[in-house]
């Protein structure tokens, strides 16, 4: 009975899942003011940055086989990643002030489904965007010097880093179930994001930035990534321990704000 039980639980969690991801995908391909937003900020990114900063690449001791364009596109992707699932925290918390995450809360048999729901939502999310920024950035001429494992590696790293910030600002979101919360979830990813070696190589960081991008843990997935689009593997068994690590805590962080959104009024 209790097998039972379990495989009608996690039936159930699947069966609330797929129905907010369709309808949340829905929503967003059929928004433009959601789906355009969302696919222009990375390429005008990736275009001030591998454009605007190319000359960085030329300077004494910056040293990278793929070239700048390669260089700063890492960063972008990590960044569309991140922010991929931290958006999809902002709709949880669009979706609470309109009413209908509340209504969900209500008649979700197994509520963990709302959470695996928008988790889906953020990976396909993601998928759209970095599917767009890759074919924008090799049709700019970035080199690859990588094989199809190690972008197999760069892309994984990428999942996983949808998840930390999905998982962040969804924790984020079903406490205060506001849209008020949003500089709260934005935040700290940025900081985390622009406290690393965003424009040149740690080596060439000097002072306090050095100092504080040495135990970021981001420094680690860029440089991983980094490693991986040029061929050379660096950091990339830190990167995704850091990243698993960040999940498992983020994921208990979710959770705990999902029992705290349960209790609520």
């Amino acid at each position: 009975m209790t097998r039972i039980r379990a495989r009608r639980g996690r039936g159930s969690m699947w069966r609330v899942a797929r129905a907010i991801a369709w309808r949340n995908l829905h929503t967003y391909v059929r928004r433009p003011d959601l789906f355009v937003p969302s696919l222009v900020f990375p390429l005008v990114f990736f275009a001030s940055f591998a454009g605007g900063l190319s000359a960085l690449g030329s300077i004494p001791g910056f040293r990278f086989p793929a070239g700048y364009t390669a260089f700063q596109f890492v960063f972008v992707l990590c960044q569309s990643a991140m922010f991929s699932g931290l958006f999809t925290g902002f709709s949880l918390a669009f979706d609470f002030e309109g009413g209908f995450a509340r209504r969900l809360m209500l008649a979700a048999e197994d509520r963990r489904g709302i959470a695996l729901g928008y988790a889906l939502v953020a990976l396909s999310r993601a998928c759209i965007t970095l599917t767009l920024l890759t074919a924008v950035a090799l049709v700019a001429g970035m080199n690859v010097t990588g094989n199809g494992v190690d972008l197999f590696g760069l892309y994984g790293l990428a999942v996983l880093l949808v998840l930390v910030g999905y998982a962040w600002a969804a924790g984020v979101a079903f406490r205060f179930r506001s849209i008020q919360a949003g500089p709260l979830m934005q935040t700290p990813v940025f900081l985390i994001l622009f406290l690393a070696p965003v424009y040149v190589p740690l080596s060439l960081l000097q002072g306090w930035i050095h100092t504080v991008a040495s135990a970021n843990p981001a420094t680690a997935f860029l440089e991983a990534g980094r490693g991986l689009i040029s061929g050379v593997h660096d950091h990339t068994a830190l990167a995704y321990a850091c990243a698993a690590g960040l999940i498992a805590l983020f994921a208990l962080w979710l959770l705990s704000g999902l029992r705290n959104a349960e209790a609520s009024p």
